[in-house]
């Protein structure tokens, strides 16, 4: 399966063991992004040169990490691969790699000391010049959970999904990494509040900052920054029809949006089709069978890590 986008190209670094990754989502030159956060638990880096009010920038990659904000330094790695390769906005000390970054909550899923590096994302990097897997447990889904707000006893496995819509020569796909504080929503689930209220509380859940779904909406179209940040605004509403409940106070959610730029569009168009992909991604992570009660979230931490030098793809 790959992405559907030429020049499109994506790489992870899995620990199967620790229980964490990043994944990596190469981008062609003068690619436009922008981004939306929504939820009050973000761990996020670079985003506010992707801002409206910002110069507009080239965007080189983005990376989806494990490890919540430790991970971020996953960045680090792209950066140097996409330096030794030429890649980055000029300077007059020479080229920047712009690395936008988004991190979800892992490090009680297996080994809290184990968390992606620098390393890890140029390895991730490397990978993405091999085999697209682009779905299931890898990468930044290594360590995802759903349902946590049910309590411990009824989390789900999360992951990466992925779903793609096209419109004659018009692509959009997206990559979604769910660990959501919420439940994978069909779109029949009835909200009973009576039920909502026998739930455990936030507070009565342990660490109740550690939840995150984060993503890519990534097009061939021509949109400028504002056009992408009216994507990625609508991908949070594709989100909101596919979780529930969705964009918590406990919840860190963030989507980026890139636009290669090849083919002319109008950007209410991709939202729309960006809104739907996104939806699609996250329960097709129900709909395979990935989302299921995982027997060994609570891994004895320390364990020997498999995947720590070298990628998984």
């Amino acid at each position: 399966m790959t992405i559907g986008i030429a020049d499109v190209r994506v790489g992870h670094w899995t620990d199967p063991v620790a229980r964490t990754g990043c994944t990596v989502i190469r981008l062609p030159e003068r690619t436009a992004a922008s981004y939306e956060i929504r939820g009050g638990a973000p761990a996020s880096r670079e985003l506010d040169t992707l801002a409206a009010d910002k110069p507009p920038v080239w965007v080189d990659a983005i990376v989806l990490t494990g490890g919540s904000a430790y991970g971020l330094a996953a960045a680090d790695g792209v950066m140097a691969y996409l330096e030794e390769r030429g890649r980055g906005a000029p300077t007059l000390a020479g080229r920047v790699p712009v690395v936008p970054a988004l991190a979800l909550f892992d490090l009680t899923t297996g080994d809290p000391d184990a968390r992606p590096t620098a390393a890890h994302g140029y390895l991730a990097a490397t990978a993405s010049a091999g085999p697209q897997i682009v779905t299931g447990r890898v990468g930044a889904g290594t360590g995802a959970h759903v349902s946590r707000w049910r309590g411990p006893q009824a989390h789900l496995r999360g992951g990466i999904g992925y779903a793609r819509r096209q419109l004659g020569d018009l692509v959009v796909a997206t990559l979604c990494v769910v660990n959501a504080f919420g439940d994978i929503d069909d779109g029949t689930t009835d909200i009973v509040l009576d039920a909502v209220a026998e739930l455990p509380t936030p507070r009565e859940l342990t660490g109740s900052r550690t939840h995150t779904t984060i993503g890519a909406v990534l097009t061939n179209a021509r949109l400028d920054g504002a056009g992408c940040r009216v994507v990625a605004q609508g991908a949070h509403d594709g989100l909101a029809r596919a979780l529930t409940p969705p964009h918590t106070r406990f919840d860190g959610d963030g989507f980026i949006a890139a636009a290669t730029g090849t083919v002319a569009a109008d950007a209410e168009t991709v939202r729309l089709m960006g809104l739907a992909t996104v939806a699609e991604a996250i329960r097709s992570l129900a709909a395979s069978g990935l989302s299921t009660p995982d027997a060994t979230r609570h891994a004895r931490w320390g364990n020997a890590r498999l995947g720590a030098t070298r990628p998984i793809h």
